[in-house]
Formats: structure tokens, sequence, C-alpha cells
């Protein structure tokens, strides 16, 4: 028997008192060195409405609830009333590890991750309640070459942010952790200031605060039953009475699928068994003077940190050993289930277990004193569901929170300042609730679930994809003639071809934060497009049909750019009242009064919640209809675009019949479509509108009418590519809810001079005023294997001055090519900058915008007879 085996069963020796672990005896362990542990704490409180009238009534009394009761009182509101159903911190917060990081692999959840933190750092003098806070900070282990590449690549990410964030060597990480194997260490991501908290202590000093300041929070109180009023409040009923409320906000983690049950809706979301472990003193820890950091070991797949004189250790299991309580989803959440655990399965940890030995050998000789496991709450993608609902009027949600301690501040101060404001305070559009929709099924988010919280640890790859659940029934109709000649990416449901195989080509999803193997494909593709014709997949765009009487005084007081003419088209965003692009659209006038909106796949209902809000506030007499899964669209782009498809109507199709940025019923090889003349390739091009059905007929009918010519497939990373050269912006990158259209250069769409008091549009103009202090530029990079694609930090005189947004290899300047936001003062053209990409920063050039002329531009050029670049 090995050492390691040995040690592991001298560690497997069960809890002294045996059985099942006492729910109260394990959060008494939470706190380090004599803080306000849960032993024997049992609030008692008589149920009570109080009232039968409140402003937001919150469902739910964990520590994101509580949060955002806190935050919406001491913001001002009245009349805030939290209802749990037995008492606070049941549920998933009780038995959490409570740690606290800066880190996020994202971008937008660092913001949360670091208000989280502060206001943690302050709440016990504000409250006077002990929360049991521990700094110790964290370090995540790199034991691998790409992890070390991972890092470097998290660093750029991070380096535009405010919140510490350090590489360092071996030698650092060994001084701030003595007791490592450091064999099996190349590098540390350091994160000062990171730590852990008692999430019991967290919560009671939340509630503390947030009765402080005026709100109510009642238990045991269960919501029976909700039921929503013509006017958009809510009667949320109780046994103790009725409560109408304006809004009402599900907190009520893994009780949340049977309060959306209740109104009609399928929150995706399933609880999963999280175990992790404590030890007895270990003599190495105890002699330390310092509390140790946490660790990540990444390979391992495991979290680590000091508990008293002892370790706490939590896995995440493969997903084929997790365990997931499906029954719940099934059957619903056994009722009075509140502050109970699971049994534990300590054999599902093992090779978890032997990894953390490996590495922190004093764990060999130490013994178990208590195992939690407890259910957490998964989303199909592990990032929560925060914000309004689309469908549902006054139905906000904060819920499926894997890591709800150090979300539960940022996501209470969030979600508070939307509800107040009427915006989102800043983009986090990844957290919104409609990303989901009626593709997300019980198969899909259990299989999903599985496939995230396996993946805890992996490697995060720039352009990653993950394959449980797929496809999902939200197919195009030319899935299953493509999926064997392409790669495919998911985009809201959808598979979309990101790029296509040839005979000589490295096939499959070979991920890298250097160039792959579809980089010389999709240059391929590009040149396909620029010199012949490519079609491209593009049913996955979010599609809606606006018409009635109000159709027009509706869009034009909702889009920044004027309403197009019957039979055009045009590109409109939509603005929050501060001025803030909320969305792009594009917008077609078919019939008078009768509009098409396109948006990209990921913003679908995100779009149409928006714009449904709007006809409710102003009473438009309009009706929308959400086309996106009946109807198919091809993108047909590149100089032989027009003499293919006018091969298929007897339609003129010729540039004075058919100009740019028009649209037209008309009809293809016998077959219905509506076309626009317009391209995201920047190239010649119509979209081709259909129905889904009709998808394989219409392609299979152009590639047989485009054989002499050479028509080709092309996937999305060839578009973006060719957007990014002919410098056109994107939802999401380039403009979002963190940025204004003025410092987007989108002033073309933007008429600020129209009559209509479209909204943003006195913001706008205080913004136009005041002046900007930073603007997008358009960047060229002197690179070698690596590209940008956007979050890159960038660097002036030694110091992080701005970011990238996006970017692309250009194929056309053999060069990379990119999107940045830089102060005012540094975005003149000619500029010399820098970007990092994997620990090192190249050199960068402002340029005049675009690399590439857009072929209508091109053609107007050669009218006048000046020679255009290509």
């Amino acid at each position: 028997m090995s050492a390691v085996l040995r040690g592991a069963l001298r560690w497997l020796r069960p809890p002294p008192r045996g059985g099942r672990p006492d729910p109260l005896a394990a959060a008494a362990l939470r706190p380090l060195g004599g803080g306000a542990g849960a032993q024997g704490r049992k609030e008692t409180q008589s149920p009570s409405l109080g009232k039968d009238r409140a402003d937001t009534v919150i469902i739910g009394g964990g520590c994101v609830g509580v949060s955002l009761a806190y935050h919406l009182a001491k913001a001002g509101l009245k009349d805030v009333v939290l209802l749990e159903k037995s008492e606070l911190t049941a549920g998933s917060t009780w038995h959490a590890a409570g740690l606290t990081t800066y880190f996020h692999p994202g971008i937008n959840l660092k913001k949360i991750h670091s208000y989280s933190i502060k206001l943690y750092e302050k709440l016990e003098e504000e409250t006077g309640q002990a929360v049991g806070f521990h700094q110790p900070g964290s370090i995540r282990i790199a034991s691998t070459p790409t992890r070390v590449d991972e890092f470097k690549y998290q660093m750029t990410r991070a380096g535009w942010h405010p919140t510490e964030q350090y590489l360092i060597t071996p030698e650092k990480v060994q001084e701030l952790f003595p007791l490592l194997n450091m064999d099996m260490v190349l590098a540390g991501l350091y994160n000062p200031g990171d730590g852990h908290i008692d999430p019991y202590s967290l919560t009671m000093a939340l509630a503390a605060g947030a009765r402080k300041c005026g709100a109510q929070l009642n238990y045991p109180v269960q919501v029976t039953n909700l039921n929503s009023r013509s006017d958009g409040t809510w009667e949320v009923e109780t046994p103790l009475g009725i409560i109408r409320a304006k809004r009402i906000v599900n907190t009520a983690g893994f009780w949340a699928r049977e309060i959306g049950k209740m109104i009609g809706l399928q929150h995706p979301l399933i609880p999963v068994h999280h175990q992790y472990v404590v030890t007895s003193t270990i003599p190495e820890v105890k002699a330390l003077k310092t509390e140790l950091p946490v660790i990540r070991d990444l390979e391992g797949s495991y979290y680590l940190r000091q508990e008293r004189d002892g370790l706490l250790f939590g896995p995440y299991e493969s997903e084929e050993k997790m365990k997931l309580q499906d029954s719940w989803v099934t059957n619903g959440v056994p009722p009075g289930f509140g502050k109970e655990l699971f049994e534990s399965d300590l054999d599902r940890i093992m090779e978890h277990i032997e990894a953390a030995m490996e590495m922190v050998p004093v764990l060999k000789n130490a013994d178990i004193i208590n195992t939690i496991a407890g259910p957490i709450t998964y989303s199909p993608d592990i990032l929560p569901m925060v914000g309004p609902h689309q469908g549902v009027r006054n139905y906000w949600v904060a819920i499926g929170f894997g890591y709800g301690i150090i979300h539960a501040g940022g996501i209470g101060k969030y979600l508070s300042d939307w509800i107040l404001e009427g915006e989102p305070p800043f983009d986090l559009i990844e957290l919104d609730p409609n990303r989901y929709g009626k593709w997300t099924t019980t198969e899909y988010t259990a299989a999903k679930a599985r496939e995230s919280y396996g993946f805890n640890n992996i490697v995060g790859y720039p352009k990653e994809e993950r394959f449980a659940g797929r496809p999902t029934e939200r197919t195009s109709g030319l899935y299953d003639l493509l999926k064997s000649k392409c790669s495919m990416g998911f985009h809201a449901g959808w598979e979309q071809p990101h790029w296509f195989y040839k005979p000589e080509d490295e096939t499959g999803y070979k991920p890298s934060f250097r160039r792959t193997n579809w980089f010389d494909p999709v240059g391929r593709e590009y040149k396909q497009v620029m010199e012949k014709v490519g079609v491209i997949d593009l049913s996955p765009f979010g599609k809606f049909k606006v018409k009635g009487t109000d159709s027009v005084k509706l869009l034009d007081h909702l889009f920044a750019n004027v309403v197009p003419k019957v039979g055009s088209t045009n590109i409109s965003h939509m603005l929050t009242p501060r001025g803030k692009v909320y969305a792009e659209l594009t917008v077609s006038q078919l019939y008078p009064g009768e509009f098409m909106l396109v948006t990209g796949s990921g913003s679908e209902l995100h779009d149409l919640r928006w714009i449904e809000e709007e006809v409710t506030r102003g009473d438009y007499k309009v009706e929308i209809e959400n086309m996106t899964d009946e109807m198919g669209v091809l993108g047909v782009a590149g100089p032989y675009a027009r003499q293919i498809l006018q091969k298929l109507t007897s339609e003129d199709l010729s540039d004075g019949s058919f100009k740019f940025l028009q649209s037209r019923h008309l009809k293809l090889s016998d077959i219905a479509v509506t076309a626009i003349r317009i391209s995201y390739t920047g190239e010649l091009g119509w979209e081709l509108y259909h129905r889904k059905e009709d998808s394989v007929a219409l392609y299979s009918a152009i590639m047989e009418a485009g054989q002499k010519e050479g028509i080709d497939n092309f996937g999305t990373y060839a578009l973006n590519a060719l957007r990014l050269e002919k410098g056109f912006r994107a939802w999401g990158a380039e403009m979002n809810c963190d940025t204004n259209p003025l410092e987007a250069g989108l002033e073309y769409f933007v008429k600020i001079n129209k009559p209509a008091d479209f909204t943003g549009k006195q913001a706008l103009k205080q913004i136009k005023e005041k002046g900007l202090k930073r603007r997008l530029v358009y960047l060229t990079l002197e690179t070698d294997n690596v590209d940008p694609e956007g979050n890159e930090s960038v660097w002036h005189n030694g110091k992080v001055i701005g970011n990238t947004t996006s970017g692309s290899f250009s194929y056309s300047a053999q060069q990379s090519l990119a999107f940045a936001y830089v102060p005012t003062e540094l975005s003149k053209v000619g500029q010399k900058l820098e970007v990092e990409l994997l620990g090192k920063n190249y050199p960068a050039t402002v340029i005049e915008e675009p690399l590439v002329l857009t072929e209508p531009t091109r053609m107007r050029l050669q009218r006048k007879g000046e020679s255009p670049k290509i």
C-alpha cells in the first residue's frame, strides 16, 4: 500500500460522533480564531406579515435575498419586505465554505466580486455584527505550462481593472504557503485581499443593516401562490394573508423552481451535491505565525484553506462522478428541508484527496473531524440568473448561485441600483435570466450542470466550447446538412458553423491561447468572400415582427436613429435613460406600419423584454411577434453574390434597382424570402429571411446556382475577421451598457436632432456638452503567433490606460487588428501604444478606420473616378 493511500485511509476516519453530520455543529466550525460561529444559533421569530402592501417583496432569506433587502432599504426604498419560509440562511447559505475572491475568469463579474469584498470589510463596523471575515489572500496554482499561459491570459484581462492580481514565482508561492510540495508548482496567480467569511454571520449582519434602514424581514412565512394583476402588481399569498407588491424578486435558492412554477416559468436550475471536509488540528498549521492563503489547485480541482488550526478542503468532482439531486427537479424540494445535509460520500472524492495530499503533504497525517455535503443550486452554465424576466411584468430573479457568498454583496447592490434607476448600472448580460428560453429543457439543464460542475477548474481558453447537452431542440434548418462539414459553435441554444473543413484540414475543436487549427481555414473562407462568394447560416439571429397603429411612434421613441421608410432598412440603437447602448438592431419597414427587427442571438429575449416594457409603459397599440424559431436566415456575400442570386429570380437585383439597405419580398427558386441588401461582411451581399422549413431547399438552390462562380460556405470566425477590417462595431464588445454611442463612434446612427424624444436623448446631449473622456480606436498590432480577442490591457508609458474590445487577425493586412477604448488624448491616428498578450506587450498603432472600405463605399468612389482601398 502506497504512503499516499495509507494517508488517505487515515484521513477518511469517520467523524468522532459518527453518522450524519450535525448541520449546526458543522456551521460552528466556520470562524477561524474565535469568530462568530453558528453553533446553537437559531433565530426565533414569531411569523407575521406586518403589512398588506409593499413596494418590493423578496422571496428567500439566504445571503443574496438579505443583501438585496439591505441595499434597497439603505438606498431609501420604503416598504421592502422579505419573506423566508423557515429561517435566514436556510438552504445553501448556512453550510457554504464562505470563500471570497477578487478573481473571476470573466470580465463583468470582477466588479461584483470587488464590491462584495469592499462591503464585507466595513460591514461589521457599520452594523455592529461580527462577520468572521479573514483576508489572507489566495493563490491559484499552475502546475502545467498550459496553466501558466492561462494565468498570463488572465493577467491581461485583469490589468485594466482596479483590483490587485499578480503572477508570482514558485519562490513567492512557497513564501506565502510554506506547506506546499514545490515540485509541482510552476507559478501562482495571487490575489491579496481574498479569503473567507462566515456565511451565517454575514447574512445576520446584512439583516441587521436592512432592518436598521426600515426593511421588514418576516419568517417563517411561506409563499403559497403568486397572482399577477392587470396593472402589473402582484398578490403574494401566504398562510398569514396576502401582500400586494409593486414587484417581486425570487431569491429562493433551490426553492426558486417552485416559485417560478407558480407563474408558469420553468427556471433551468438543479441542485448539486457539494462536499467539503475539515481536519483536526495539524501541528504544522498551528505553528504558523500568520494565516495561510486560500489555495486552488486547479489540476487537482479543489480549494483548500485554513480552518482554525486545521485545514478545510473542497473538491469539484468530474462530471461522471459528481452527483445531482435531480429528484428535487421532478418531485420538488422535500417539505421542511432547510438546514439539513446529504449523506457524505468520500469515495467520490478520493482522487482529489490524493491530489491534495501530494500538494500539501501535512494532510497525510491529518484526521477528519467533519464532512459537509450540502445542496448548491446550479444553472446550466454555472452563472446565476439576475434581473427582470421577459414575458412576466415586474418579476425579477436572483437565482442559481453556485458561489452565492462572493456574489451576494455585489448582486444586492447591482439589482438594487437597477430597480431604483430603471436600467442596469453596468453590463452584466452574461447573468441575464433571458439568456435561456423554451429550449432549455430539464435534460439539458442536468447535462450542462454536470459538465459545469466537473469543469470548475479546467483551463479557460479563448473561444471555449462545451459540448454537453448539445444539440438542443433549437437547430437551424441546415444543421443536419452542415454538421459533419464544420466546427459548430453554441449560440443561445443554436448550433452555428464557426468554420468549415476541407480534406487537408486538422478538424475538430482544438482550443489554444495561440493560433490553432482554424487559423488557416478561416483565412481561406475570408478569401472566398472577398474574391468569390460565400454562404453563411445566420438563423440564430433574434427576429421580431412589430406592427400596429402606434408602431412608428414606438420605434421612434425606442431608437436613436430615424424610422426607416417602407422598403428600407437601417441600423438602430436602443439607449438607456443614461445614454448607454442597451441594444443594436437592424430595423426594416416591410409594409406601412409593419416592421422586422433583427438582433444578435445572445440578446434575443434581452431586447424583446426592453421593447415589451416600453410598450406597456407607453400604452402603445402594437402587436409584437417573436419569429426567431420559425424563421431561417442565409447570408450570401461576395463579388458574385448578385450574379448568383439573379439566376434564381425574375426580380431586378441590379444596384440601381435594389440598393444598399433596401428590403424586398421576392422569390428565389420559387421560395418566398424577405431579402435585405446588407451584410456584416461589408461586401456585396444579402440576408435572406425565409421559413425555417425552406432552408435546405433555398441553400441547395443557391449552392447549385453558384457552382460556376466557385461558391462555398463560410462561418462566424471569418465573418468576425471581415467585419473588423470594415470597422464594424459589435454589440456586447464595442458597445454595451457600459458605453455611450458617442465614445463608441456611432454618431452616424444617432439622430440627436430628430423631433422624437427618444430614450437617452437628454443624457446624450449632456454627454456631448461635457465632452468625452475616452474614445474607441482602431489598432494594428505587431504580434507573432497570438492575436487579440478583446478585454486585453492597453499600455502606454508603462501604465495600463485602456482595454481592447475585440480583435482578430487581418488576412488582408497580414497582422493583428483590434478595437480598444483609450483616453481621448491618446486616440489620435498614429498614436503608439502596446497591447498585452500572454504576458508580453506588443507594439500597437492607432490607424484610420476602416482598414478595408465597404463594398458600397468602394462602388461610390469608383463612380466618382477615385481609386478605393481594398
